[in-house]
């Protein structure tokens, strides 16, 4: 059985240890802010990027990989005779997943290209399963199948503190942005069918720990939980709490707080968090 090589995307937030140790090849996604264009992750970290966003007059701009830098690392990895699966971030809201499937067209290696239908740690969760499954020589339809199973069972919940980026960015009307500033209110919204979907409105950061804790603890009752991620944009104080009482209520803390991807916060604004898990 040939071997498997793992492709994702610089929006699954894994650290540059579990790409390491794991042997995934990540193709990231660029981003402009004003005349300047940085490869994510690569040539600006996220601390740095906040920093450059909140200084630039208008919204950085994020852009998926072209094709033609799918193709060369497909044809790179798989030069050996390896199978390559490459697992990228929704395709509802980039075009990412359709540039890779462009690239394994044109690629003469054989490449499965996956919609996670999912971002940041979600994202990851699929793909270091497929990563494990690969070491333990599973075939790649076993992967896939496996992989449909997690986006089954996983939740993604985003919580903006402001909606001033998802203005600029055409995603809610300047009136209504106004209104919610005036009366505070802050939006969670889950990411279900691979797009954005709010669910709650809370004007307090308590109102928001409760919220996502009484989820989360409904959620995982009486299944085992395989994996939780928590990221943030410039909002760990946030982050913190919610970590402190999810496990207050569950006892589970087998998880950290991480900053999440510039494409990704470029979308969110400051002081946005990503909660998300998976249970079976």
């Amino acid at each position: 059985m040939s071997k498997i090589r793992i492709v994702t995307d610089s929006t699954a937030d894994l650290s540059d240890d579990a790409l390491r140790r794991h042997e995934i090849e990540v193709v990231p996604l660029s981003i402009s802010i004003g005349s300047d264009t940085y490869l994510d992750r690569v040539d600006i970290r996220p601390a740095e990027f906040i920093e450059k966003m909140q200084a630039a007059p208008e919204l950085p701009k994020s852009s998926q990989p072209p094709a033609g830098v799918f193709l060369e690392a497909y044809d790179r990895l798989g030069s050996d005779g390896s199978d390559i699966l490459s697992i990228h971030m929704t395709g509802e809201m980039s075009g990412t997943v359709r540039s890779a499937e462009m690239g394994a067209g044109m690629s003469e290696s054989s490449v499965t290209v996956v919609d996670s239908r999912y971002i940041s740690k979600a994202l990851g969760f699929q793909v270091l399963e497929a990563a494990e499954m690969a070491k333990a020589g599973k075939s790649v339809s076993e992967i896939v199948e496996r992989l449909d199973r997690i986006r089954r069972n996983t939740r993604l919940f985003v919580v903006v503190d402001t909606l001033d980026n998802l203005v600029k960015g055409g995603r809610i009307g300047k009136g209504k942005a106004w209104l919610g500033s005036l009366l505070k209110i802050k939006i969670i919204a889950s990411l279900d069918g691979g797009e954005y979907t709010p669910v709650a409105k809370v004007r307090t950061k308590t109102q928001i720990v409760e919220y996502l804790t009484k989820q989360f603890a409904e959620d995982v009752k009486g299944k085992v939980v395989r994996g939780v991620g928590l990221v943030h944009a410039a909002g760990y104080e946030l982050a913190s709490r919610l970590k402190e009482s999810i496990v207050e209520r569950t006892g589970y803390d087998k998880f950290g707080i991480e900053d999440t991807t510039p494409i990704i916060s470029t979308h969110t604004g400051v002081g946005a968090i990503g909660f998300m898990y998976y249970c079976e």
